[in-house]
């Protein structure tokens, strides 16, 4: 292997370990994005395009194999090609010359045709499709785990919340359902995402000049015989500069860390000291106060969600990316695009031990349904009163009774009974917060017929 140059710096202590990255730790997709990945990725990749042209006659079966076994990650010095990759502007063109040499006589057919483009962008589709697969897992764990809650509490009424002040009632199934219907358009969102994602073969801009030249009757055919061998969609055509597969990738993990991110937000909220309708199953500690116990996995992807929307703006600004290989365009991908997986990667994990362990306290939720003394209904009294009083009387004496109720601090319901004209009429029953849920737990019934 190439030895590096002298008065470069050394190599790092360690390989990045996520030390502030807790989100990603651990995780499959740190596992599926990490330097080795990305590294196997690309030697996959020029491995599969030999096995390709092998296919068609354009390379010796022996060559085939010869560079299928010499793709081995573990053969090469990936701190050696990292830093000749300054030089080169890319890690494909040093790692090109080790595999080469690795493959012995039949190196030659290493990367027979094809630019440094077709080979990162194809490793890039597939260390999605390694990271995507156990994504796509932790969200149908998320989904189950959700549906459960949703089902468990479809008639749990709490506070509904708006502008952080309550409004009407509302039902814990319901708010459950409708995380699970955010996580089902993510799920969605990714599967065809999933699905889609295409090898790129083009050769030096884009035409496959060059496979022509080196002796392929039907160059056209390759493309789709490079993508069986790495089993990605084969490309309708070259897609250096028309990076759809990348922005669509984007567009459905910046989705995903957001759905994720509405369900952490509100149980950071719910699970609030004076609030505290919901919890964690296993909080996390503080180092200064032995009585925490934080919503750490809420926390975490709570944090994914708000880096996310800017890594997708990076790469949707990709677009618009000049002639047949942008300067700078292309480059700037591809450290946006592998935090974006490792961001969305870890929410997902965290998201379904948060939905697996959430303690939900309807108790708590009842309590609160009081804290106004009835007052959470006025929406419900200002309709059933005002056949019986006339619009105007019914909202003046429903303000009137509003503001004595909590001057007084008593029962809206005790206040309105003083009222001669509503003699007669279920005071007590029109003001339960827990009897005005609407379709709430309709609504939840729909929502969980969702597959």
């Amino acid at each position: 292997m190439t030895p590096v140059p002298p008065g470069v710096p050394p190599a790092p202590a360690g390989p990045d370990a996520g030390l502030l990255a807790p989100g990603r730790a651990g995780t499959p997709a740190e596992a599926a994005t990490g330097d080795t990945a990305v590294l196997q990725a690309m030697l996959d990749a020029e491995a599969a395009l030999t096995r390709a042209q092998a296919g068609l006659g354009l390379a010796p079966a022996e060559a085939a194999r010869a560079v299928t076994k010499a793709a081995d990650a573990a053969r090469f010095d990936l701190r050696s090609i990292a830093l000749r990759a300054r030089g080169a502007g890319n890690p494909v063109i040093p790692l090109v010359a080790e595999l080469t040499s690795a493959a012995g006589e039949w190196g030659r057919y290493v990367h027979q045709g094809a630019t440094s483009q077709d080979i990162l962008d194809t490793a890039a589709m597939l260390v999605a499709a390694r990271t995507l697969d156990p994504l796509l897992a932790d969200l149908d764990r998320t989904q189950r785990a959700l549906a459960g809650l949703a089902a468990a509490h479809r008639d749990t009424a709490m506070p509904g919340r708006t502008l952080t002040q309550h409004a009407v009632p509302t039902t814990f199934g319901l708010k459950a359902a409708g995380w699970r219907s955010l996580v089902l358009d993510a799920r969605d969102r990714v599967r065809t995402v999933r699905a889609a994602l295409p090898a790129q073969l083009g050769g030096a801009a884009g035409t496959l000049a060059a496979f022509g030249a080196h002796g392929l009757a039907d160059p056209l055919a390759l493309p789709a015989a490079y993508a069986r061998e790495l089993g990605l969609a084969a490309p309708a055509l070259p897609w250096h500069t028309l990076r759809t597969p990348v922005a669509d990738l984007a567009g459905a993990l910046a989705c995903t860390t957001g759905a994720l991110g509405k369900a952490a937000a509100d149980v950071l909220t719910l699970a609030r000291t004076e609030i505290a309708e919901v919890a964690e199953g296993a909080g996390g500690g503080s180092s200064a106060m032995p009585h925490k116990a934080n919503p750490v996995r809420a926390t975490l992807i709570a944090a994914a969600a708000r880096r996310a929307p800017g890594l997708a703006a990076t790469l949707y600004a990709s677009m618009a990316a000049e002639d047949e290989r942008p300067a700078g365009a292309w480059h700037a991908e591809w450290e946006p695009l592998r935090d974006l997986l490792r961001l969305a990667g870890g929410a997902a994990r965290d998201a379904a031990g948060l939905a697996e362990g959430l303690r939900v306290d309807p108790g708590a939720m009842r309590a609160h349904l009081g804290l106004t003394r009835g007052l959470l209904v006025s929406e419900r009294l200002s309709t059933e009163l005002a056949p019986v009083l006339g619009r105007a009387r019914a909202a003046d004496l429903l303000t009137e009774a509003a503001r004595r109720a909590r001057a007084e601090d008593r029962p809206l319901a005790d206040v309105l009974a003083e009222e001669p004209a509503l003699a007669g009429i279920d005071l007590a029953g029109l003001t339960d917060p827990a009897r005005y849920t609407g379709c709430a737990a309709a609504l939840t019934d729909r929502a969980l017929e969702r597959p």
